[in-house]
């Protein structure tokens, strides 16, 4: 009878482990979202600021800074939905395969049109001075910087006998507060 129990016991211990791990898990990785590398190398100047209304002031984005003729790449893979001009500003909407749309604004040229499919790291264009970087999910802008992540070199050990030290491993994209 104990060797029942202990077996009822062990089942319904991994039945309710497993429940846990259903649950908490995929809620954390949702909410997480994705981690992209930067679209540009520069510095942001104007951060987000969610507007209090459809109309009102804010930014709906994130502002750089950057160099002349810099590359902007995509952060994710997607396609094309919108490529053009506003008030002499040149854009780029890339809709990704969750549904996400990212804005490339401030452009100084791009060889993308509407249709075009693009793959993380490919080239949107340039942008020089100024770059606009914009994240919408359905019709409600989001604040983009919690996806974009830092490449954080790893940890290593180096030799102090003087010998050739081995190649460090590549950096790691990291997101989220430990950036």
């Amino acid at each position: 009878m104990s060797r029942t129990i202990t077996h009822r016991t062990r089942r319904r211990v991994a039945v309710g482990l497993l429940t846990v791990v259903a649950v908490v898990i995929p809620g954390s990785a949702a909410q997480a979202g994705p981690c992209w590398r930067p679209p540009v190398v520069g510095t942001v100047t104007d951060p987000f600021r969610a507007p209090a209304c459809p109309y009102c002031a804010g930014n709906r984005g994130l502002d750089y800074r950057v160099g002349a003729n810099s590359q902007v790449r995509a952060v994710a893979a997607g396609m094309v939905t919108w490529s053009g001009t506003i008030a002499g500003t040149r854009y780029v909407v890339v809709r990704h395969g969750d549904g996400r749309r990212t804005t490339y604004g401030k452009l100084i040229s791009s060889a993308l049109v509407n249709g075009d499919t693009v793959v993380s790291g490919s080239s949107i264009g340039t942008a020089s001075g100024e770059f606009y970087f914009g994240l919408r999910v359905g019709e409600e802008y989001r604040d983009p910087a919690p996806h974009l992540g830092k490449l954080v070199g790893r940890p290593r050990l180096v030799p102090v006998d003087g010998s050739t030290p081995r190649q460090p491993p590549p950096p790691a994209l990291r997101c989220g507060v430990d950036v």
